[in-house]
């Protein structure tokens, strides 16, 4: 079963009336492993890379990396699996090549995400949303912190409601620091 989700990037020094303005807004939708314990996890991941190599760059880029970085993750199912056709890792242009894929039942790397139109809403059947508040600086300062709010389990409008206003509508169990949210709803690895 998947656990679906939406997460806005957006800048932190927007008021609440700039951030409806949606051309400052970029919002994915992900269709798997969307809880708070994995979608914090990658975030933390994303915020560390992008510290280390000074590549932030606002909303647009952040939400760009990570899908990136998701659909980096979730393409290691099918890389070097054994089988006759599957994609091997020292031959990266093997995900060119759609003969390639023949054997994959619709493979997530392919299918997992979505770049969303903000002022459409959400589709209605997430469980969580998420809103990642970049903020406003020079890419070349130091970096500095992120913070999130994480919606409560299908705490917002859904297929029922009108979902344009799903993340204004939505009641919060977490806005802080990613730090925080990692340190509060993230599960200790076993």
């Amino acid at each position: 079963m998947s656990t679906r989700s939406q997460l806005r990037f957006i800048q932190r020094s927007e008021t609440a009336g700039e951030q409806s303005d949606t051309d400052r807004i970029a919002q994915i939708y992900r269709h798997s492993d969307g809880y708070p314990d994995s979608v914090l996890r990658d975030l933390n991941q994303l915020k560390q890379l992008l510290d280390e190599t000074r590549t932030e760059r606002g909303p647009a880029y952040a939400a760009a990396q990570f899908l990136f970085l998701d659909t980096l993750s979730t393409m290691t199912l099918y890389v070097d699996e054994g089988r006759d056709r599957s994609i091997h890792a020292d031959q990266p242009s093997d995900l060119l090549d759609p003969d390639n894929m023949e054997h994959l039942n619709q493979p997530m790397f392919l299918l997992g995400h979505g770049v969303e139109n903000p002022a459409d809403g959400i589709h209605g059947d997430e469980e969580y949303l998420y809103v990642v508040e970049l903020p406003t600086r020079n890419p070349f300062e130091e970096p500095s912190e992120w913070t999130v709010k994480v919606s409560g389990h299908s705490a917002f409008p859904r297929w029922d409601g009108p979902t344009e206003d799903a993340f204004e509508r939505a009641s919060w169990q977490f806005h802080g620091p990613l730090e925080h949210a990692l340190e509060e709803l993230v599960a200790e690895p076993a």
